[in-house]
């Protein structure tokens, strides 16, 4: 059995008829009129405005609270030519936030300076003594994007200055707001407006909107990548922007931005969410994980094409030092791990703040355990992020052990902290507690929703195509997720520059589908069983003008036993894979055809009941049969005293049985003409020699001496063989050699010929 490394939810919702009848007239496929079933959109007019998003829908931004007020101070300030300071955020929608009120603000005329703070010197959010320099510096208006709803302490400073401060923001309301000027926010209880879930520069072309009195058009492509890149819910107004903006970066003539998608290699005439998700944000978010995010600014801005491309190139190589950062973190924190926890706190000194919370969710994702990684400064403070699954509220637990912290906020699935370097021993032990304490199951890891059950021949080109209709996919709008149930897995290959990748095809019936599965490449053996369960993403694999179907694999799982095929790879080391395992042979001489460490772990068989005392004493799921047993049952009667899930077929044949058979009459007959022809044979020194004269292999050679000497046709002593004068006539089939060698060709003729589905199915019937 392989375990998911998701917890598997299969959407069962099913559609009604006359919503069946309408997708049809719509000449909608009944897989799309499923999914959008399935994603709320159930009545002509809404299924209308999500398959065909347009600029008419937006919403009036005059409906969000303070929005009215914050545009006359805005007005105010530049018709008077007071200076005004956008500050911003560090990531992808505070670049874009700052960067689309920037040049709203200069198409006005206005006097604007742009800041974004730095992390590691700034921190988050309003920063007072960031304010006090530029009031200082004159500045007379301080307009927030993507931040401010909790910066109290700055804002209530500026405002004491004499300075009004304008927040817009997203996040999260606090309780308590701060003294601001202004509180342009989608979900501020006082206010109207119908969506709530815009990002920060989604809110930014808000107010870009109401002061230039019509959506600006120039700034979509800005709004499409700070929303795809902040995972802000894809619906509402979300998704029009999205779809206008993605328009807009196709024919944009921004300098900037081409110079940033000539650097990612990706073609920005088909440019797509998935582009700006793994391409485009992962370049704007590097440079503020890695230090001064401001130069991101100037490159959106900029019309020099000289500054344009140098600016991109400096943004390349900080993304590229950032990946390599992450990874030289992720094996560490790796290597540190230890299984017993149900939660890591994985903590070291040195490592890079900027990216602790890319690396606990990807060793979340690998483990399917919540992780929180800390960066340890001179042996003190620790310092980092956390990411949970859907199982556990990261936040609520941790809120119960705020004395353990010195800064503590986030939500359910994702945290930071700040904490002495002692308590990091007492947070993981009382982490532990609180899962014991609550019964809380991390065993399934995050859930992840299945769209539909399909077999590899159901998938077209035609087909997946059609998804995109469903586009731009999104939180709550997530891509379309298959399951591929009990197919076949056939033609593994690894690949990646340290193979760390798997290509392979599965199989159903006679169908067969091509996919690719990003960081399974060290499990290749577990998809070399049958009945595995295989979920993923549909895309096109585009070769020389030829497009094939092709699956992007998510995930696995192989419910009930697994038996692996290692007959033929002859393993004679343990694998990391089965350190924890039973090993069983039947003979003693299999023994010395594996290295010390296994033979360490070895089981010699004797009887069932010794067998199953030592197993017991174990409790280990994986068995791996060394060898072959005399009697094929005696494997059915393990497998029931055991919990195995897991089964390795190793199959050593020392006597290579059913390769050499029991020996033709010919070749009786030539070593019985041999020993009559011979006073006496040296078989200790000499039966190499022999062999290769009658021409009979070796390990046959001696099992026909055996019979001879069971049947007494020979004596045989220290190691010479004589023949008896006047033996007793006997067929060779009243030797008990004989018989055991009969029943020994049959099981491996059945252990080492059989497929393995064939094996599997003896075994568990």
């Amino acid at each position: 059995m392989r375990q998911a490394n998701y917890d598997w939810k299969l959407n069962e919702t099913e559609p009604s008829g006359s919503f069946l009848q309408m997708i049809e007239k719509k000449q909608l496929s009944p897989l799309i009129g499923q999914l959008l079933w399935q994603r709320g959109y159930q009545e002509e007019d809404s299924i209308q405005k999500f398959l065909n998003p347009k600029e008419q829908t937006l919403h009036d931004p005059y409906l969000m609270h303070d929005m009215d007020k914050a545009i006359s101070r805005i007005q105010e300030a530049v018709i008077n030519n007071e200076p005004i300071l956008v500050y911003g955020d560090y990531d992808a929608d505070g670049i874009t936030s700052a960067t689309v009120m920037k040049e709203t603000l200069e198409l006005l005329g206005a006097q604007v300076e742009v800041f974004l703070p730095n992390r590691f010197e700034h921190g988050y959010g309003p920063n007072r003594t960031v304010y006090q320099e530029k009031i200082d510096e004159g500045i007379q208006l301080i307009v927030t994007v993507d931040n401010g709803v909790a910066g109290h302490e700055a804002i209530s400073y500026a405002q004491q200055r004499g300075v009004d401060v304008i927040v817009t923001d997203h996040h999260e309301l606090p309780n308590e707001l701060p003294p601001a000027y202004a509180i342009v926010h989608p979900r501020h209880p006082e206010g109207n407006y119908p969506f709530g879930e815009l990002a920060g520069v989604g809110v930014a072309f808000k107010v870009a909107t109401a002061l230039l009195e019509e959506p600006p058009a120039e700034f979509l492509d800005l709004v499409a990548i700070g929303t795809i890149a902040d995972l802000v819910s894809m619906t509402d107004e979300n998704r029009t922007l999205v779809v206008l903006g993605l328009a807009a970066i196709r024919q944009s003539e921004r300098i900037g931005l081409q110079a940033l998608f000539d650097q990612s290699g990706v073609k920005i005439r088909e440019v797509d969410e998935t582009m700006i998700g793994f391409s485009i944000a992962p370049r704007l978010n590097a440079i503020g994980r890695m230090g001064d995010p401001n130069p991101a600014v100037e490159l959106l801005a900029t019309f020099d094409e000289t500054r344009a491309k140098t600016l991109a190139e400096q943004l390349q190589l900080i993304n590229e030092k950032r990946k390599a950062t992450v990874e030289e973190i992720t094996n560490e924190a790796l290597a540190m791990i230890n299984h017993e926890n149900q939660i890591h706190v994985l903590a070291k000194e040195g490592w890079h703040e900027g990216v602790l919370g890319i690396v606990a969710g990807k060793i979340m994702n690998q483990t399917g355990k919540p992780t929180i990684v800390l960066g340890v400064k001179e042996g003190k403070i620790a310092k980092g992020s956390g990411r949970s699954i859907e199982a556990l509220n990261l936040f609520e637990m941790l809120n119960e052990m705020r004395e353990l912290f010195t800064f503590f906020g986030g939500h359910h699935a994702a945290v930071g902290l700040t904490m002495p370097a002692e308590n990091i021993d007492r947070l993981q032990e009382q982490m532990n507690q609180y899962i014991e304490k609550n019964q809380i199951d991390l065993s399934k890891g995050p859930v992840l929703m299945i769209d539909e059950v399909v077999s590899p021949k159901d998938i077209t080109v035609e087909g997946i195509e059609s998804l995109r209709l469903l586009a731009p996919f999104g939180t709550d709008n997530p891509e379309p997720t298959f399951l591929f149930k009990q197919v076949t897995v056939e033609n593994t290959r690894r690949i990646g520059t340290t193979q760390q990748h798997l290509k392979l095809s599965i199989i159903d019936e006679a169908s067969q589908l091509d996919a690719v599965a990003f960081g399974f490449g060290a499990e290749e053996n577990e998809f070399l069983t049958d009945d595995v369960n295989v979920i993923g993403k549909l895309s096109i694999n585009e070769w020389n003008g030829r497009k094939k179907p092709q699956l992007l694999v998510t995930d696995f799982a192989v419910d009930g036993l697994q038996v692996f095929d290692w007959r033929a790879k002859r393993y004679r080391i343990m694998p990391e894979e089965v350190k924890e395992a039973v090993y069983v042979a039947f003979s003693e001489q299999s023994l010395k055809e594996l290295n010390e460490e296994v033979q360490k772990q070895v089981i010699l068989f004797e009887d069932l009941a010794t067998f199953e005392e030592r197993l017991h004493a174990q409790r280990i799921h994986s068995l791996v049969i060394v060898d072959c047993p005399e009697e094929l049952n005696v494997l059915k009667e393990i497998l029931s005293i055991g919990s195995f899930s897991r089964i390795y077929l190793l199959g050593i044949s020392i006597d290579e049985a059913y390769l050499n058979g029991v020996g033709s009459r010919e070749q009786y007959a030539r070593l019985f003409k041999l020993i009559h022809a011979q006073e006496k044979i040296d078989i200790r020194h000499k039966l190499g020699a022999i062999a290769q004269y009658l021409k009979i292999p070796q390990k046959l050679l001696i099992f026909m001496i055996q019979v001879f000497f069971e049947l007494k046709f020979v004596t045989i002593e220290n190691g010479v063989l004589e023949k008896v004068a006047t033996p007793e006539s006997h067929p060779l089939t009243d030797s008990s050699h004989y018989q055991k060698r009969l029943k020994k060709i049959k099981v491996e003729e059945f252990l080492l010929l059989s497929d393995i589905p064939t094996i599997k199915k003896w075994l568990t019937t």
